[in-house]
């Protein structure tokens, strides 16, 4: 038995819209706001934008500071932002359907489907500048790829360093240049975060749908859950509402052009990423996903890919960059909540993105939450850990 604190309680009862119109905010939580506001007074950040819902309905839709301090523009509830590495899950989701249409199994080895990936090699031993090669015990596989248990070089492969920024080559090339590096280590041996192996699973999609990695996922997920504001490539208009980007300095913040790639026109789309995107419309998708797979009537995944890509999948290996978590499918897992993780409950799942952007749903208690900042610089588990704050304040409004 739940109660909820008198305000949440006149929320819900005047009937909070499960997903809120841009720039429309519900009443919100208790001090949260304040709480925030706090973190832009003294220079933490410049603004943010934090969303808070429970059992289907939007507790709390917050905008504060500003979207871009040098042009005086306030921050909005529909600000948009980069959101990076919280695209993996959504990379790992195209996987999931594509199996459950037969196109593929997560089990399938990447050359299956890839076939550059055919007779690659793993580093055997380093011994100064010398490397030696031999083969590996079995060849990656797509679970691999969505666990970063795969052994891929982490990082863009030699002659591909600026590929984030400029955006300027295929899926297809980025894939076959990934394919010819050797494995760092046995495939399923250990964890290491790796953009290359999500970028590869974009391919993957590419190949398996007959379309392209943004288009399918436009066509099976975005548009039909009206998340109007999250895409790949922004025209002039929506630049125009992207949260410029802030770092820590001796001051306290400054501005970055270190931006993830300028990406006009661009025709790499960054599976690992490379997405832009509003809080509300990532309620929706969270939403989603907490109902086990369906929407207003509309189903996107079965139960059962939504079970699998939210349970372990890399038991005992140390995962994650923070005590307690574990790996899913694309998705990271609270195994034991401590630190920045320690009032959310057990089989928690969620993920971050560079700049700062969190998004994390808890299926016990029923709650989603949602941070949005653009800002660098700031290590997690500090004073000026946005995260915590989001979750300890709004957990704490609703006791058992």
């Amino acid at each position: 038995m739940r109660r909820i604190v008198p305000t949440l309680a006149l929320l819900l009862s005047l009937g909070c819209a499960s997903a809120p119109e841009s720039g429309a905010a519900p009443t919100g939580i208790p001090g949260l706001k304040a709480e925030f506001q706090s973190y832009v007074d003294r220079h933490q950040t410049a603004g943010t934008v934090t969303l808070v819902a429970w059992k289907g309905k939007v507790l709390s839709l917050d905008a504060v500071g500003w979207q871009d301090i040098e042009a005086k523009l306030p921050m909005r509830t529909d600000s948009i932002f980069q959101i990076a590495s919280m695209t993996k899950p959504v990379t790992a989701m195209g996987i999931l359907m594509l199996e459950e249409a037969g196109r593929l199994s997560i089990e399938d080895p990447v050359e299956k489907h890839l076939p550059e990936f055919r007779g690659q090699q793993l580093i055997t031993k380093k011994e100064g500048a010398t490397i030696t090669l031999g083969k590996p015990s079995r060849p990656i596989t797509i679970r691999d790829l969505l666990t970063h248990t795969s052994g891929l070089r982490g990082s863009s492969p030699p002659g591909f360093g600026d590929l984030y920024a400029k955006r300027n080559r295929t899926l297809a090339e980025a894939t076959i240049a990934i394919s010819q590096w050797p494995l760092e280590f046995e495939p399923g041996s250990k964890w290491a975060y790796c953009n290359s192996g999500m970028d590869t699973l974009g391919r993957i999609i590419e190949v398996c749908s007959g379309t392209s990695y943004e288009a399918f996922l436009g066509e099976r997920l975005f548009q039909p859950l009206g998340m109007k504001d999250t895409f790949f490539y922004p025209n002039d208009s929506r630049r125009a509402r992207v949260a410029a980007l802030y770092k820590k300095d001796k001051e306290g913040i400054a501005r970055s052009e270190n931006m993830l790639g300028d990406a006009v026109g661009g025709r790499f789309p960054l599976p690992a990423g490379g997405l832009f995107s509003t809080a509300p419309d990532l309620f929706k998708l969270y939403q989603m996903v907490l109902d086990r797979g369906s929407a207003d009537g509309r189903r996107y995944l079965s139960e059962a890919s939504v079970a699998k890509m939210t349970q372990n999948h890399t038991g005992d290996l140390k995962a994650g960059f923070t005590d307690g978590v574990q790996m899913g499918l694309g998705w990271q897992l609270v195994g034991t909540p401590t630190g920045v993780t320690e009032m959310l409950s057990p089989g928690t799942y969620g993920h971050g993105g560079a700049f700062g952007t969190q998004g994390w749903i808890d299926p016990k208690k029923e709650m989603i939450f949602i941070l949005m900042v653009q800002r660098t610089g700031f290590p997690n588990g500090d004073a000026s850990d946005l995260r915590k704050s989001l979750q300890s304040t709004a957990v704490s409004a609703i006791k058992d």
